[in-house]
């Protein structure tokens, strides 16, 4: 067997799709790779052209592609990354992905008839990178989860108290340099140990989970609850001033004080108390507002438990 015979039968059996067109975009070779994704047979597709074969590719971007080819006389490439496919051909991977289409890199390269320096056709290399695709979509998956798990209370599923912190401090910092409202709500769940203590950890921890819930339907679209520690909790909240927060702590505290947990055989019940404070132009921190709202929650405390109680300087 010949070099041409031997390049020929390589080229047809290559595990890549395999197309030649010429200047007017006539297709002038499909490989039995094309023929087996496209679901098209060679004769059906030599002499026609191009975009005719595959409507759905990108028209504009790919002539240019292959026009540059032909002008510059050097090879182009266009990465899945870039552009999932530019050939609509479905892939038989058993795997799920977001696509049921075939993910591609494009290689496109002059091709110069014997004895001749310019080029008169282009050959394009479909390279089938479905499993790059789908892996990398499966880190992305995973990365976005890991994230979501090192904001997120593993517990209540609100954020934990690193990433509460580092909204309150971009919320704190935006607020005083635009002179916007900005309130914190601390509340914490009264005789928390007594409730533990009289019908398990495991009670406890779902009077938590509860109480998160319930405040958490209570907010609006950029309010943000975090657990601080324990059952102390913490809601950032931007453009409100101190009424509004009041109003709102309010709203949660009677809520949850008319709350029936079902836990086995036990029906608990639970109250709040709730501390407030509002940015103040003084104030150099956010942990300055945690401090104020804490000092007013411990006053609900001494007051009798149940209530809601404005820092006041």
């Amino acid at each position: 067997m010949d070099v041409a015979a031997v390049q020929s039968l390589l080229i047809e059996r290559i595990n890549s799709g395999v197309l030649v067109v010429d200047e007017e975009c006539r297709l002038v070779y499909f490989n039995r790779f094309m023929e087996s994704h496209s679901l098209l047979s060679a004769s059906e597709v030599i002499g026609k052209n191009l975009f005719d074969i595959f409507p759905d590719a990108p028209k504009r971007w790919l002539q240019r592609k292959i026009q540059s080819v032909f002008m510059l006389n050097t090879p182009a490439f266009s990465s899945w990354e870039q552009r999932q496919f530019v050939f609509k051909m479905r892939h038989a991977r058993p795997v799920t992905t977001s696509s049921e289409y075939m993910a591609q890199n494009i290689t496109f390269i002059p091709i110069c008839d014997k004895g001749t320096t310019e080029p008169d056709k282009v050959g394009i290399i479909v390279d089938d990178v479905t499993d790059v695709f789908f892996y990398q979509e499966k880190l992305k998956d995973t990365l976005t989860e890991l994230e979501h798990v090192s904001r997120t209370d593993g517990l209540t599923k609100v954020s934990n108290r690193r990433y509460w912190e580092e909204r309150f401090r971009v919320e704190f910092s935006t607020a005083q340099r635009h002179d916007h409202a900005l309130s914190l709500i601390m509340f914490d769940l009264d005789k928390f140990k007594l409730i533990n203590d009289q019908y398990g950890h495991q009670a406890g921890d779902l009077v938590l989970v509860e109480a998160a819930n319930l405040v958490e339907n209570l907010l609006r679209k950029g309010d943000l609850l975090g657990r601080y520690g324990g059952e102390e909790f913490g809601i950032i909240l931007p453009n409100t001033n101190a009424q509004g927060a009041a109003e709102l702590a309010e709203r949660i505290r009677r809520q949850f004080s008319l709350l029936k947990m079902q836990y086995e055989k036990h029906t608990i019940s639970a109250t709040m108390s709730v501390g407030i404070c509002e940015c103040d132009s003084r104030f150099t921190r956010f942990e300055d507002m945690v401090t104020r709202a804490d000092l007013a929650l411990y006053q609900s405390k001494r007051e009798g438990r149940n209530q809601v109680t404005i820092y006041q300087a």
